[in-house]
């Protein structure tokens, strides 16, 4: 694992931004006076592990270093990582392990046919999402739930870019940080299986330039599995709608994933999910 690893580069990212979430009290430490860290300091980390210092320092360097999994089991106990942080660092740790992958022609991202035509039978707002949350296709209730992405160019039809470049946004997402970091924990987790990948590279650029919120969050390095959730909508028309998101895998590995939109039935926010499909057809009626 040599210091130029994209994986030993994200692991030792991941490890920083852990340790410095850590006080010295969550650990039974007296921060003491002259303390000039706010998380815990290397050599403290190191302690709690029952490693060397030297060792973990070079951990989070990214330098030629191999840990065993028992040596990713102490820093994950002394780390106080919950499963998804503990799954996330052993990924790393084992892709860093490997040489440093040949650069390939990544294919695009393709939905197929069948998909598509599934999406247009849903009576649910429904969409897929690339492994970088790229929206690649939708149906028409997703249109007047979210607002149509065609308006976009394709390059800004992204799920994370929209959330954070839109000012609208706050004001549409109650929920808004919420829903950030679980856009972020699906970037982190597609990051960590390919940190070079061109159009990751360019969308985290693109939004650490663009967005002080987006270089807060994504500086914590947050990991979640983020497969399902609750979600507030506040629409112009219709109020606000409380919904349930899953996604479902679509073929391939990684592949894309469908995301659904559903209320709970005959709630107020299953009229409501009506009510915006019966006015989006309305207008589409009207359309010329």
């Amino acid at each position: 694992m040599a210091v130029d690893h994209p994986h030993a580069r994200e692991l030792g990212d991941f490890l920083r931004a852990r340790r410095a979430r850590l006080r010295p009290q969550d650990v039974g430490l007296e921060p003491g006076p002259r303390r000039k860290v706010t998380g815990l300091r290397r050599e403290e980390l190191a302690l709690l592990a029952g490693l060397s210092t030297d060792y973990y320092q070079r951990m989070e360097q990214g330098r030629e270093v191999r840990p065993s999994d028992d040596v990713l089991d102490a820093i994950a106990a002394a780390l106080g990582l919950d499963n998804a942080e503990r799954q996330h660092l052993f990924a790393l740790a084992r892709a860093a392990r490997r040489p440093v992958p040949v650069p390939t022609l990544r294919a695009p991202e393709r939905v197929p046919e069948s998909t598509r035509r599934l999406l247009h039978t849903m009576g649910t707002p429904a969409l897929v999402l690339g492994r970088y949350l790229d929206v690649l296709a939708w149906n028409t209730l997703t249109e007047a739930l979210i607002g149509d992405p065609a308006t976009l160019p394709p390059g800004q039809r992204n799920m994370l870019m929209a959330l954070f470049q839109d000012p609208e946004a706050p004001r549409r997402c109650p929920d808004w940080e919420s829903t950030a970091l679980d856009y972020i924990g699906m970037m982190r987790a597609a990051v960590a299986a390919d940190p070079t990948h061109p159009r990751a590279t360019l969308i985290i650029g693109e939004l650490s330039i663009r967005s002080a919120n987006f270089r807060r969050l994504w500086a914590r390095h947050d990991v979640r599995e983020s497969v399902r959730g609750t979600k507030v909508f506040r629409h112009p028309q219709v109020g606000e709608i409380t919904v349930d998101w899953e996604t479902y895998p679509l073929p391939g590995n990684p592949g894309p994933v469908l995301l659904v939109y559903t209320a709970e039935p005959h709630s107020a926010d299953a009229e409501r999910l009506q009510l915006l499909a019966s006015l989006s057809a309305t207008r589409k009626r009207r359309s010329p």
